[in-house]
């Protein structure tokens, strides 16, 4: 599913127009960047948890030549899935299906 999909859903479920739904979709997603880039974290009950990172200084190699190269130290948006969508996502794994016959 791309935005345009994910706005064409929220349109239909929140019976509002695409425009409205494509402003409502793209507010959300400013909140959530603003807040992260504030350093805040962003939790959803039961659908999931945003929040930054720190991802420490490594050591790396330039895939062209070979040579080692210092990746600099950096923060990283993460996500980490709620209970309620980690349930929805394992309900639709047919192995788990099985098990539960």
């Amino acid at each position: 599913m791309n935005k345009a999909d994910l706005i064409a859903k929220v349109a239909a479920a929140a019976e509002v127009s695409k425009a409205q739904a494509q402003r409502l979709v793209e507010a959300f997603i400013g909140a959530i960047t603003v807040a992260l880039a504030a350093g805040d974290d962003v939790t959803l009950t039961g659908f999931g948890r945003f929040a930054v990172a720190s991802r420490a200084e490594r050591q790396g190699r330039n895939p062209r030549t070979g040579e080692a190269i210092l990746i600099p130290a950096r923060q990283v948006p993460r996500f980490k899935a709620g209970n309620r969508l980690q349930e929805a996502v394992e309900a639709l794994d047919p192995r788990n299906q099985e098990a539960a016959k």
